[in-house]
């Protein structure tokens, strides 16, 4: 995992609950091509709902990680629905609720809510959008190198970066 769409984890309630934030900032470089300005209208910076879909993707998958103690490569499996209101723009702190729907050995579901304030403000967050995600669960037991499959560990979500996030978060 090269890029991380989360900030810090505000809030873990194991196998049921991780809350996460994201300050979206002008200083991110892809704001600068969507939508770039033209001859006819000024730069238009809108977080792409891609990476919102992935900030959620990465706080389901830590809550689903957290709950198998990282000892599985959690991968995503399916986004069954995904539903925006608004767009979310730089200077806005948006936060992913990922609630445990269902987990097993096999894989698990998780529903996710995301919300966006003006950062620095008092304001309540505002929902903008909802997401249900599934993740299939790789244990080390499965053997992916005896079924002929070799899968490189950095294609996970659980290597440096996010141990990195969770301890200066205050998540062991």
């Amino acid at each position: 995992m090269r890029w991380m769409w989360i900030d810090r984890v505000v809030e873990l309630v194991p196998r049921q609950k991780l809350v996460a934030i994201k300050n979206v900032s002008l200083a991110e470089e892809h704001l600068h091509d969507h939508f770039a300005a033209t001859p006819t209208r000024p730069a238009l910076p809108i977080m792409p709902a891609s990476l919102i879909l992935e900030g959620m993707a990465q706080t389901a998958g830590l809550l689903v990680g957290h709950a198998g103690g990282f000892q599985e490569n959690v991968v995503l499996a399916k986004v069954g629905n995904a539903e925006w209101s608004r767009e979310v723009v730089p200077g806005m702190t948006i936060r992913y609720t990922a609630n445990m729907i269902q987990y097993d050995e096999t894989g698990s579901s998780t529903r996710g809510v995301v919300e966006a304030r003006d950062s620095g403000s008092d304001a309540p967050f505002v929902q903008i959008g909802s997401i249900d995600i599934m993740f299939s669960h790789a244990g080390h037991a499965m053997d992916l190198k005896g079924l002929g499959q070799n899968i490189p560990s950095h294609n996970f979500v659980f290597g440096e970066a996010f141990k990195t996030l969770l301890r200066t978060s205050g998540v062991s």
